[in-house]
């Protein structure tokens, strides 16, 4: 795989054990370093190199760098990385036409206490994403400021719980749904999906039996239900394909459905997934047949 696009799916930053895994040649890690396109910011750790200008544009603009863009200069990681930097400006504040399109503006006026050195604190950037973005893209910064120890989560819900006007609502979602158990941003998207779908589903699960013990991307126990994030990332070996192919026969075997997605799936046809997972609920509960997918779904681009 390309070096570039490896780091682009791990969410703008990946170790050289994903980036191996993902089948990434050494001979082309090297050359997207050296040509520019991947820094190494730490022995076994790249990630994209246009991450550095994000920051000097919001210098420029006079602005404070947010969002994703904040997310990934405090080292989280995001379902997606941002192709142009994210800044809040102040209220009120006019930008010219060159300005505006030289980064994603939102205006907010922000507490002192909120900003460090030019960028929205993590505790900001979480607020600010679960209050801007779709769920999927919240959830994936959320859960990594989890799973990185940069927030706790009771902070966390009870900064949200404080949230008023517009995209509170969602912030508070969020900071309920938010679980640094999950595993990476792929993974927290398909569990926001999921969640639309009216699923009760939970990240990294053991599912245990006589004769069974198998840990599953997501789970919703109630509905004996198993989903999986199924990522380029674990299937480098054929050893690793067949366990994972014993391990979802078995768990047929002993009584749960099995659903499966690509990073493609979840990233480009989200609609699709999201059509799969409340068909498959919407027949479970009613103990029907899942129906057939309408004509645009049938045909993945």
């Amino acid at each position: 795989m390309d070096p570039i696009e490896a780091v682009r799916r791990c969410g703008g930053r990946a170790s050289i054990r994903q980036l191996r895994a993902a089948g990434v040649r050494h001979r082309d890690l090297n050359a997207a370093v050296r040509d520019g396109h991947l820094v190494r910011s730490r022995r076994g750790r790249y990630r994209l190199a246009d991450l550095a200008t994000h920051l000097d544009v919001a210098i420029e603009l006079t602005a404070t760098l947010s969002h994703r863009s904040a997310a990934l200069h405090h080292g989280l990681e995001v379902a997606t990385v941002p192709e142009r930097p994210e800044v809040v400006v102040r209220r009120n504040r006019n930008l010219t036409e060159d300005q505006r399109r030289r980064a994603t503006v939102r205006w907010r006026d922000l507490p002192p206490e909120a900003v460090h050195e030019g960028v929205t604190t993590v505790l900001r950037t979480v607020l600010d994403c679960a209050r801007d973005l779709p769920f999927t893209e919240a959830l994936a910064v959320a859960d990594s400021a989890l799973r990185r120890d940069l927030v706790d989560v009771d902070r966390l819900r009870a900064a949200a719980a404080k949230e008023r006007g517009p995209g509170a609502p969602a912030a508070r979602r969020v900071a309920l749904a938010a679980d640094g158990m999950a595993a990476n941003p792929f993974e927290s998207a398909l569990r926001a999906l999921a969640l639309d779908a009216g699923l009760q589903v939970q990240p990294q699960v053991q599912v245990t039996a006589s004769g069974l013990f198998a840990m599953v991307d997501l789970a919703d126990e109630g509905r004996r239900l198993v989903v999986e994030a199924e990522s380029f990332e674990f299937h480098a070996t054929r050893r690793g394909f067949r366990k994972d192919v014993r391990r979802y026969s078995e768990l047929v075997v002993f009584g749960w459905t099995v659903l499966r997605f690509t990073w493609e799936d979840v990233m480009f046809q989200p609609g699709y997934v999201r059509w799969a997972l409340e068909s498959w609920r919407r027949a479970h509960d009613a103990g029907a047949r899942v129906p057939a997918p309408p004509t645009h779904l049938r045909r993945l681009a």
